[in-house]
């Protein structure tokens, strides 16, 4: 097949990573509110931390099934959608500038454009080009991010009606600069997870193909098919997600008060951030140490992980076929 030209390919890169973002996102999105609503909760959310010294008062949500009826009841099914369209606004730009930036960085590193020769690129610099479209990525959609945060982490009734509506008061008490709160911890965050959850999906992906090679010769096949399938590019990407959000989770939190913060919240959610609670990023984390201990940096993972897995799965399998499919029809 023809190797598409540099427009062509950028076209490609950027509307499978647009479509994957989006497959995976509405997919996954009830478990992506369950996490929003247990990281802006100051009060403890899990039971077996309930022992009568939360600082914040009683806690609306106190474990991730119990959160699931709570939202299910008071705010019906849509309830697990809410944020949505921000969240889509974001992911989508997202995804699309953040394989645009890989696929061009990888062909700087390997020399060539063809998406087969960067599979064999070492991990350090398929580590490096992912973190690095993590970070251009994460600059050019944040205000969706944060956007998509607030209206996910309000219940019923609502603070914020619409996204007009946050957006508006964002700008009136904030300004500009309230659109970017909680960058520097997310471009912090980011670095780490995007490298990882690119990285690790590379080198499970490379494990998958000489394994699959290894089978063929050993069957006698006369003809060396290594190409993942389906389910393999699944299993790649749900590690990939996986190992990422494991080790990266805490920074999300920080970067969810800081998102949070300030901003008007329900009395029946619980205690609200308030107005400069945190100086930085290292204040936020040594505050919630100390005042939520240990649990309070890793609040939300089960969902996150339970939600990143999945997320990671669906978005890698989406965007191999998509771009599959395009540069066919493309070329």
């Amino acid at each position: 097949m023809e190797e598409p030209g540099q427009l062509k390919r950028a076209l490609i890169d950027a509307t499978a990573g647009a479509i994957s973002g989006g497959i995976s996102r509405t997919v996954t999105s009830p478990l992506d509110v369950i996490k929003i609503r247990f990281q802006v909760q100051l009060e403890p959310t899990s039971l077996w931390v309930l022992d009568g010294r939360s600082l914040y008062g009683k806690s609306k949500y106190t474990g991730m099934l119990q959160a699931t009826k709570d939202i299910f009841r008071e705010e019906g099914f849509q309830g697990f959608w809410r944020g949505n369209v921000p969240a889509l606004l974001m992911v989508m730009p997202y995804t699309a500038i953040q394989f645009t930036v890989l696929h061009k960085l990888k062909t700087l590193a390997a020399g060539s454009s063809k998406t087969a020769d960067h599979i064999n690129l070492s991990p350090y610099l398929s580590y490096i080009s992912g973190a690095l479209a993590g970070c251009a990525a994460t600059v050019g959609s944040y205000p969706f991010d944060l956007l998509r945060t607030i209206l996910a982490s309000q219940g019923e009734p609502k603070v914020y009606p619409t996204l007009r509506a946050a957006f508006l008061d964002i700008m009136r008490t904030r300004g500009f600069s309230g659109l970017y709160a909680g960058l520097s911890p997310t471009l912090v965050e980011i670095i780490p997870y995007a490298g990882l959850q690119f990285g690790t999906y590379d080198t499970f992906k490379r494990w998958i193909m000489a394994w699959n090679r290894h089978r063929s010769t050993n069957v006698g096949s006369t003809v060396v098919d290594d190409s993942p399938s389906s389910f393999q590019l699944f299993l790649c990407g749900l590690a990939a997600g996986t190992c990422a959000k494991a080790v990266c989770h805490p920074l999300d939190v920080v970067k969810k008060r800081f998102q949070v913060e300030g901003l008007r919240r329900h009395p029946k959610y619980g205690a609200r951030v308030e107005p400069h609670a945190y100086r930085n990023m290292f204040d936020a984390l040594r505050m919630i140490l100390r005042t939520e201990s240990w649990a309070g940096l890793y609040k939300g993972i089960v969902p996150s992980i339970v939600k990143a897995a999945p997320a990671g799965a669906v978005t890698f399998v989406a965007y191999e076929y998509t771009s599959d499919l395009l540069e066919s029809i493309m070329t």
